[in-house]
């Protein structure tokens, strides 16, 4: 069975948070993986990032890391100090994650979050800047063992890797054994013609990761999004990676704002209904795999 996990911010509203408090949830409630954004790494000690991994040892969680990169450390700009000043923060993100053991980073780790502010009728030279960086970046995942995921999301969020087409565009790019895609179903929904044909156009050993969060940001099951096809797809490229759910319910926060949530999408959104439902989430997903036979 593919191993199932959760995003750390489903249950806060802002960035960062008591990992170890959520290393333990995510293996009371029943998950496999625990994700977190990658950013803290940079402001811990590397004695500390070893007692994290220490922890998610003793209780069975693998750890992996999402970005969304900051516009400072925009990889894809058109001023050089600041492309490489991305390329260096990206390299020391990639060192800090081997401290830890970590070997997977995905999100939209290829450019900053949002559109340039003179993005005109082409985004070709952001293209173009952003593949050079990658292929320094890419030098130092390989060296370090790390699964470097680019996700295609919608076009609010970047205006640069909006489907599957374009993020297997990109990596061929980059042409390294250790850049892949993440596919994220939230973004799907928005961006693609098919789900089920995205998927099977990135195929299992080109699908590196995947999220889960359905067309309103909840849990899966929680929205309109067709999950017999999401998950019929998978299991007919043969996916046996990791599904790391991806949902946000709360406003308020850096969150909120990041993520654009302006209301509460659950009903009185404490920790124990964010448990609730995360349980309901672990649930929804191990009964698809089963019909699935994955």
């Amino acid at each position: 069975m593919n191993k199932l996990g959760i995003f750390m911010n489903f249950w806060e509203k802002d960035w960062a948070a008591d990992h170890k408090k959520y290393i333990k949830k995510a293996a009371e409630i029943g998950f496999d993986i625990l994700e977190f954004q990658a950013q803290p790494l940079l402001e811990m000690t590397d004695d500390h990032i070893r007692d994290l991994r220490k922890t998610a040892d003793e209780y069975g969680i693998e750890l992996t890391y999402s970005l969304g990169l900051d516009s400072r450390y925009d990889v894809s700009s058109l001023d050089e100090s600041i492309r490489k000043g991305g390329v260096t923060y990206l390299q020391n993100i990639i060192r800090k994650m081997e401290v830890g053991g970590g070997t997977l980073l995905s999100g939209v780790s290829y450019a900053g979050w949002g559109t340039p502010a003179d993005m005109q009728d082409t985004k070709k030279p952001y293209w173009d800047q952003s593949v050079k960086s990658m292929r320094e970046i890419i030098k130092v995942a390989e060296d370090c063992g790390v699964t470097y995921c680019v996700e295609a999301v919608n076009r609010f969020e970047t205006c640069l890797i909006n489907t599957a087409k374009e993020a297997l565009a990109y990596i061929e790019e980059v042409d390294s054994k250790n850049i892949g895609v993440l596919l994220d179903t939230y973004h799907m929904n928005i961006e693609e013609d098919s789900i089920g044909d995205a998927i099977r156009l990135v195929g299992a050993d080109r699908l590196k990761s995947f999220h889960t969060g359905d067309n309103n940001r909840r849990a899966p099951g929680r929205g309109h999004i067709n999950w017999d096809e999401v998950f019929g797809a998978l299991a007919e490229i043969g996916y046996t990676g990791r599904i790391i759910s991806e949902p946000f319910v709360m406003q308020g926060g850096e969150v909120g704002r990041d993520i654009h949530v302006y209301r509460d999408l659950i009903e009185n959104p404490c920790e124990a209904s964010i448990d609730a439902e995360a349980k309901y989430l672990l649930e929804f997903e191990k009964a698809m795999l089963k019909k699935y036979n994955m």
